[in-house]
């Protein structure tokens, strides 16, 4: 991984772990997330899918029939999606490149097996974020033992896989990705408000001073985030799903993962991380944004 720049007082590291895949390579599976998981006729999706029944728009090519359309036709949530690389992993590491159609008798043990390997890429996304973030000493080489450990883990055969706790591993990782979110706030001067699991399901949040604020497991759903200073926010995990990001300034915002952009509404004032992309389905129209009104003070919360 390349060398990250500067961040106002911080900078992201080299990260010095094995190379990874952890973005999903759909040439390579299998078309996984396309048969596993089950899902409800809803505003995410437009009809009703068991888990491992494959959906009807999956080709025999394992691709999609309607991506190009997905969110036209009623499948938002399949756009929002991300395996984090577990797909590829788990069609050409775990099973050798067998293709579940060609192997029946494994269909069953692969899609399970997706079902773990997909939240251990998703620790390993974080841990891979956290490690660029943390300078050495301690806590860096405590990142760095639980990269090896998940990454092995993931590497299990797949009864390992299938009998792997993973909200077991998933609790002794998070508090170090935790502490390397304070970390990185307090070595940037921008310790904020701890606002971990609030619901904030649409909320205007205009005037609420966000920079630097804890907000993992933060529901923010449909929330106004128009013109907001999200600098140092710590996202792990925040739901951010139909969230009004028009303006906002995400530079410098920490854990934050395309799929949680590709579920939240933007435009081309949005700033965004060089790493991520501006998702397709937002406006390309500058929409002017009405400010937020002042207090009766005649002051804007900062």
């Amino acid at each position: 991984m390349a060398r990250r720049g500067p961040r106002r007082g911080a900078e992201k590291r080299e990260v010095d772990v094995p190379e990874r895949e952890l973005r999903a390579d759909c040439g390579r599976c299998f078309g996984i997330c396309c048969v596993a998981p089950a899902f409800a006729a809803s505003a995410d999706f437009a009809l009703d899918k068991p888990a491992g029944r494959p959906c009807p728009h999956l080709g025999a090519d394992s691709r999609c029939g309607i991506h190009a359309d997905l969110r036209d036709r009623g499948f938002p949530g399949c756009t929002v999606f991300d395996c984090f690389g577990a797909g590829q992993h788990v069609a050409q590491v775990t099973f050798g490149g067998r293709d579940w159609r060609d192997d029946p008798r494994h269909a069953a043990t692969m899609f399970d097996t997706f079902a773990v390997v997909r939240p251990l890429h998703e620790l390993l996304w974080y841990l891979t974020e956290a490690l660029a973030l943390t300078p050495d000493g301690e806590l860096r080489a405590a990142l760095t033992r639980a990269y090896d450990d998940t990454a092995r883990l993931a590497d299990g055969s797949p009864a390992e896989l299938l009998t792997l706790d993973v909200d077991g591993q998933r609790a002794r990782v998070n508090p170090l990705l935790s502490r390397a979110g304070e970390q990185a706030r307090s070595r940037a001067g921008r310790v904020g408000a701890d606002r971990r699991g609030a619901p904030l399901i649409g909320a205007d949040l205009r005037r609420v001073d966000l920079a630097g604020a804890n907000l993992r497991g933060a529901y923010l759903i449909g929330a106004d985030l128009r013109g907001a200073d999200l600098g140092w926010a710590d996202l792990t995990g925040a739901d951010l799903r139909g969230a009004d990001l028009r303006g906002a300034d995400l530079r410098h915002t920490l854990f934050l993962h395309q799929s949680q952009l590709d579920a939240a509404r933007g435009d081309a004032t949005t700033q965004l991380p060089a790493r991520l992309r501006r998702p397709t389905h937002w406006s390309a129209t500058l929409i002017p944004i009405r400010p937020a009104r002042r207090s009766p003070a005649g002051r804007r919360r900062r």
